[in-house]
């Protein structure tokens, strides 16, 4: 019965497949959102970030959400600055085209937020371009290569920290999600994928694991309710004496051939 559990599924979810019609995912955008306020995705990040940024006094710093869906953490950030008296400049970075738009959308009124469309295994900013970087619900639907990979492309942009937030991989967590998706949740896409990405997620010495193959400096492992797992590590950018990029400025592009890779979508709005 639990055999399932003891290694990381490969299956593809939909998302992963594109097996979907237009409909299914403007549902799954809202229904995903709903999930992440039920099942502790921003309390994960406010007991992270949020910590980090008091903890280092910054009175402004900048974010990039990669993988960043409908931008639902970044607002969460936003107005937690807003009501502590901190500027925050946040980039959402999204490949699809459709979520890239929809953070716009969402974030009406929230003009410090910006929206990307780019790949989260090359991403197009020059080191050190942002105080924090963060990825929730992404990494799991990566092999663990790609993985690597991502976090050593978070360092890379990163000056303080970064965090990542997914799912621990647990019997009770797929069981239960298995039958609250049969009686709550309507879209097909969060239902059958919900649990898919249980399985295809991390157990917290896996996640140590990798960050340790991306070379990440103190690297923590956190557990938090309901079966979320939260990875931090300190960035190890340098700043140059010759130049600093200004925290609240727009991110930097790492070079011109990269251009082809991002896309922006809502940097003057």
């Amino acid at each position: 019965m639990f055999a399932k559990f003891r290694d990381r599924s490969m299956d593809l979810e939909h998302l992963d497949i594109g097996d979907y019609t237009p409909e299914e995912y403007e549902g799954c955008i809202v229904e995903l959102q709903r999930v992440n306020r039920w099942l502790g995705d921003a309390r994960a990040l406010r007991l992270s970030l949020m910590i980090d940024i008091e903890e280092a006094d910054l009175r402004d710093f900048s974010v990039l959400d990669v993988a960043a869906g409908s931008g639902e953490l970044l607002r969460v950030t936003a107005g937690w600055a807003r009501r502590n008296k901190r500027t925050g400049s946040f980039t959402a970075l999204e490949l699809n085209a459709r979520s890239a738009k929809a953070v716009l959308e969402e974030s009406s009124g929230l003009s410090e937020i910006v929206s990307i469309r780019g790949d989260a295994l090359r991403l197009p900013f020059a080191a050190g371009s942002f105080d924090y970087s963060i990825c929730s619900l992404f990494t799991h639907h990566l092999d663990d290569r790609e993985v690597v990979l991502a976090l050593q492309e978070l360092n890379r942009v990163s000056r303080q920290r970064i965090f990542i937030i997914d799912l621990h991989r647990h019997p009770i967590a797929y069981y239960f999600y298995r039958t609250v998706g049969r009686l709550f949740l309507h879209n097909r896409l969060i239902r059958e994928d919900g649990a898919l990405s249980i399985l295809r997620s991390f157990k917290p010495q896996e996640l140590f694991n990798l960050a340790s193959q991306a070379g990440l400096d103190d690297v923590r492992i956190e557990r938090r309710f309901p079966y979320r797992l939260v990875l931090s590590a300190r960035a190890d950018w340098i700043d140059p004496s010759s130049a600093r990029w200004g925290k609240s400025n727009p991110p930097l592009l790492a070079h011109d051939d990269q251009m082809d890779h991002a896309e922006s979508v809502g940097l003057a709005r």
